[in-house]
């Protein structure tokens, strides 16, 4: 069997539901933001825990929950992020798995619809930063996952074209972010998605836990 990694100078990674399981800091810290900007609405774990990795504005849209802000909700949110930081933990095998990519010089990038901001502060929180070549997060004037522009930066920035490089996410807009930049994908489904829903998006690889890119 062809092992994933064959040919492939450029590992760009998803952040939440990827590398970091954080579901629980997402949920106490939106929970949290809503009370006090006194917005009404409520939802179930599963009805949350489906959206994330989406732009809060189409979390909320979908939830029907009426944040008349949302980047006013998004700045509120960040300042209360970090009192859940500790509800986070990295997913079994990450660092493994970067310790590896390191060693074999593959380019690691990080994408992810967080704040630019709040992306290099939870990857510094988690002590990562040395495995990354580039971290990207939502930034004004860019646009986000599944449109191919950010990822194509990254690649440019990184000098690896989409054909050297692999797009590695546990929801849909990882697949077609890097469908749409003409990178290859792999799914994770150990992340916020079934894997019957990671196979209608046909990524090109599937696996079960992050170790499994390097196998």
């Amino acid at each position: 069997m062809k092992k994933i990694l064959n040919d492939i100078k450029h590992v760009c990674f998803d952040l939440d539901g990827t590398l970091i399981d954080s579901y629980m800091t997402i949920f106490k810290t939106t929970v949290k933001t809503l009370e006090v900007l006194k917005i009404p609405g409520t939802f179930s774990h599963d009805e949350f825990h489906n959206k994330i990795g989406q732009h809060f504005f189409d979390i909320f849209r979908d939830l029907k929950i009426p944040v008349p802000d949302i980047e006013h909700f998004i700045d509120i949110y960040k300042s209360y992020y970090f009192d859940f930081i500790d509800d986070s933990k990295l997913y079994e095998g990450v660092m493994e798995v970067l310790q590896y990519l390191k060693f074999k010089d593959i380019k690691v990038s990080l994408l992810t619809t967080k704040g630019q901001d709040q992306a290099d502060k939870i990857i510094d929180h988690f002590r990562l930063r040395q495995y990354f070549s580039c971290v990207m997060g939502r930034m004004i004037g860019t646009p986000i996952k599944p449109m191919p522009e950010p990822l194509l930066i990254i690649c440019r920035n990184l000098n690896c074209s989409p054909g050297e490089s692999l797009m590695t996410g546990d929801t849909e807009l990882d697949i077609r972010c890097g469908i749409n930049a003409k990178v290859k994908t792999c799914g994770v489904t150990y992340g916020y998605r079934s894997r019957s829903a990671l196979e209608i998006e046909k990524p090109d690889y599937l696996i079960e836990k992050i170790t499994d890119l390097i196998m």
